[in-house]
């Protein structure tokens, strides 16, 4: 996924941290409110975690392209 749906991610679980802390009416609304706002921080790392990967996956792909070219015999 492309980096913004994380932001957009985490930005939505702030929004609704913040409104279940205001506008909660149960007894443990701050808890509910803190717990959805630690996911916000989940997110964000989730997707720093793909985006590394994606980074590892184009740089394996390129080391392997550039093995073949070192191995492959040449044509002359």
């Amino acid at each position: 996924m492309k980096p913004i749906v994380y932001f957009i991610g985490a930005g939505l679980s702030i929004l609704l941290s913040i409104y279940l802390f205001i506008f909660g009416t149960s007894a443990n609304h701050e808890s509910m409110a803190i717990f959805v706002g630690l996911w916000a921080p989940t997110i964000i790392g989730l997707g720093v975690f793909n985006t590394l990967l994606g980074i590892l996956d184009e740089m394996c792909c390129a080391h392997r392209r550039i093995e073949d070219r070192q191995t492959r015999p040449h044509d002359h």
